[in-house]
């Protein structure tokens, strides 16, 4: 898929698919394997729709895929570099931010 977006718009999008845990828990669980909506809206325990709204977004962010599979459909992460790029990151944060804390979205001085 050919795009027109800058670095600065493509990490921009990541960063916002990235915003809210049920996505991140999303792409985590898609890092592992595909899995059709039904499958990871009962490991995430959220509803179906709440599901739908949240592989839109990932989809419109360019990180996952639908795969047509019979009559279903299946989603995966649009490239397997994503989930190397999931590691790296999550490995990278964990290692910054081990003497950190992230204070509540309520507080002052939050990192959100």
């Amino acid at each position: 898929m050919v795009t027109t977006a800058t670095g600065i718009e493509v990490l921009a999008r990541f960063g916002r698919a990235l915003a809210d845990p049920i996505r991140c828990r999303v792409l985590v669980a898609l890092r592992e394997a595909p899995a059709h909506p039904a499958d990871l809206a009962e490991l995430l325990g959220i509803s179906r729709t709440r599901l739908s709204n949240h592989l839109a977004c990932l989809r419109d962010c360019g990180l996952v895929v639908a795969v047509p599979v019979g009559r279903r459909t299946r989603y995966e992460l649009a490239d397997p570099r994503l989930g190397h790029a999931l590691d790296d990151l999550l490995a990278a944060v964990v290692a910054v931010a081990t003497d950190r804390t992230c204070l509540d979205a309520d507080e002052q001085n939050c990192c959100t």
